[in-house]
């Protein structure tokens, strides 16, 4: 059964904007510790898509948020809440903490689907009931 349904849409030049202001602080804000790595990598060789990666970050857990009902508030964080690739390269979600546990304890579980494009990212994200 669906618990609930998020969807987000982001400006990937105002992440971009964002992140020229706020410098690396920003990226730390919002990413995970797995996602900081994949961040740096990607940033590194071309600052572009390191930008759009953050971006459609940003955008799934907007769209996460959105779906379990909560916004940007405990036990729901930006850092606690990661977008990970399976071998296959299907994004899913990895959770911790407060968020994790809060999460398990409602018998939850989530699809994540992102893309971007030149100027934007979106992210899909739809939470179930395993029952």
């Amino acid at each position: 059964m669906i618990y609930g349904i998020g969807t987000d849409i982001c400006d990937i030049r105002r992440i971009r904007e964002t992140f020229e202001r706020r410098g690396v602080r920003f990226a730390e804000k919002v990413l995970g510790p797995h996602e900081l790595t994949v961040f740096h990598d990607r940033y590194q060789r071309v600052p572009a898509r390191g930008i759009a990666y953050l971006a459609t970050r940003f955008s799934a857990k907007e769209a996460f948020s959105k779906a379990i009902g909560m916004g940007m508030r405990m036990p729901m964080t930006w850092r606690d809440c990661e977008v990970v690739k399976a071998p296959s390269g299907k994004p899913g979600l990895r959770l911790h903490n407060a968020l994790a546990t809060w999460f398990e304890a409602k018998g939850l579980t989530a699809h994540v689907t992102v893309t971007d494009e030149t100027d934007y990212a979106a992210a899909f994200v739809v939470v179930e009931t395993r029952e």
